[in-house]
Order: structure tokens, then C-alpha cells, then sequence
């Protein structure tokens, strides 16, 4: 199959790109059969918001909450909001608590 560079109008940004033969090659080798309908910026930009933050396949950051751990007394965070009557520990002495249940 011949491939030939295609200008080809982004449906986000309105901007022309080129698709280039070296993207089609890459394409067909992937089972696309499909032309991108974004530019690179604009795919690039997709990515990122659907992962939530700004670099390739990272993960948002969770919220973490301060807490107190009630065996050594050490401040440390915590990814929940801790409830008044339930013990919250740091990752050391978590470690300990859950190897001896």
C-alpha cells in the first residue's frame, strides 16, 4: 500500500496538520484504519486530561490527610479523612500492626 501525506483539518482546534507517511505506516502497522481527526497538540492535550494531570500515563496525585499515628506518635499523611475513634498509623508501624493480625 502507497501512502501519501494528507492535510487534514482538526475537529478541536480548527488548525491544519499534516498526517505524514511515516503516521500512516505507523497507523496501518497498529490496525488503524481510521485518519486522527486531532492534531498532535491537541491529542496530546486529550491524553493528559484524561489521565487527569499533565504527564503520559501518570495517575492523579490522591488527596492525602494529616494524622497523628497512634503508635509511635509520628505525624504522617493518610489517603482517608480519619474518624475520632479509630486508630490511624504511619506506613512503619502499619506494616508491623497488619503482619501480627
Amino acid at each position: 500500500m502507497s501512502f501519501q501525506e494528507k492535510s487534514i483539518e482538526c475537529s478541536d482546534c480548527g488548525a491544519t496538520f499534516t498526517f505524514s507517511v511515516e503516521e500512516q505506516e505507523f497507523f496501518a502497522s497498529k490496525g488503524y484504519t481510521n485518519d486522527p481527526k486531532r492534531c498532535p497538540s491537541c491529542r496530546e492535550a486529550r491524553k493528559s486530561e484524561r489521565s487527569g494531570n499533565s504527564g503520559y500515563g501518570s495517575r492523579s496525585r490522591r488527596q492525602m490527610f494529616p494524622a497523628v499515628c497512634a503508635q509511635c506518635g509520628k505525624d504522617t499523611e493518610v489517603p482517608f479523612e480519619p474518624r475520632e475513634g479509630r486508630p490511624v498509623y504511619c506506613s512503619d508501624c502499619y506494616r508491623t500492626v497488619r503482619l501480627s493480625q
